[in-house]
């Protein structure tokens, strides 16, 4: 797919690899909806990037059938979604305070697994109705699961089990939508340095950062919105996920 004119979707766009992926695909003119839950930062970056904001909570289907209708109104139908939005917990399935806090790894499911399907089967219905492109091409899906997903870390059941159904619908879906000429694919970061992380003491971000066999150093969020382009770009990139992750398998903690 050649980028400048299309539209593009992104959730969670208001701040880390969302916001990165947003500034870029405006930058190789894509016009961009950012949905995202904070209004101030999304709507700061979509007046930056002269895009518009869409308040969504991606789990939530009157929610997200808003957005888009938004999106429509003012891109037009996105060629591209890029699903970033996502959500963590830190509890052991038994811990000092008991077993797992239940509603705490529902909503984590909820956001970071449902969310994804939502967005997805939503705007891909929108993307059949646009006429093809070559190889009969209509959109691209790009969602983002975790090294998580393969290497779960101990605290992350429900981070990981959402990851790990992110990664496991990505061919599936692919099939599902192939007749009306929509890829899906799927990034799984490894340590990047995004709002979360940087909420963490310095000393525990390098010691993260060491741990990544090479570069020595956390990912940048300019690093996943690069991936996120070429696979736009690369047609024959379908069904795939990709570790993007300096190698590193995750540790037990």
């Amino acid at each position: 797919m050649k980028l400048p004119g299309h539209s593009a979707v992104v959730t969670g766009g208001a701040s880390g690899l969302g916001a990165a992926t947003a500034e870029s695909l405006s930058g190789e003119g894509v016009k961009v909806a950012i949905w995202d839950m904070n209004a101030e930062k999304g709507e700061a970056l979509a007046e930056k990037i002269g895009g518009v904001f869409c308040e969504a909570n991606v789990a939530d289907e009157a929610s997200v059938e808003s957005a888009l209708s938004k999106s429509l109104g003012a891109i037009g139908g996105p060629r591209i979604l890029v699903n970033c939005a996502g959500i963590g917990v830190a509890e052991k399935t038994v811990g000092k305070n008991g077993p797992h806090n239940l509603a705490n790894f529902k909503r984590v499911i909820d956001v970071n697994l449902v969310g994804t399907f939502n967005c997805i089967r939503l705007v891909a219905a929108e993307m059949e109705k646009l006429d093809p492109l070559a190889d009969g091409e209509r959109g691209v899906v790009i969602n983002t699961a975790s090294v998580a997903a393969f290497d779960g870390q101990i605290g992350q059941a429900a981070y990981s089990a959402s990851k790990g159904g992110v990664v496991g619908m990505t061919l599936p879906i692919a099939r599902d939508l192939m007749n009306i000429g929509v890829r899906c694919n799927t990034i799984a970061p490894g340590l990047f340095h995004t709002p979360m992380m940087a909420g963490l003491d310095q000393k525990v971000q390098d010691a993260l950062a060491a741990m990544v066999p090479f570069p020595k150093r956390l990912g940048r969020p300019e690093e996943y919105a690069s991936l996120a382009l070429e696979i736009c770009r690369n047609t024959m990139i379908n069904g795939a996920v990709i570790r993007l992750d300096g190698a590193i398998r995750m540790q037990p903690r």
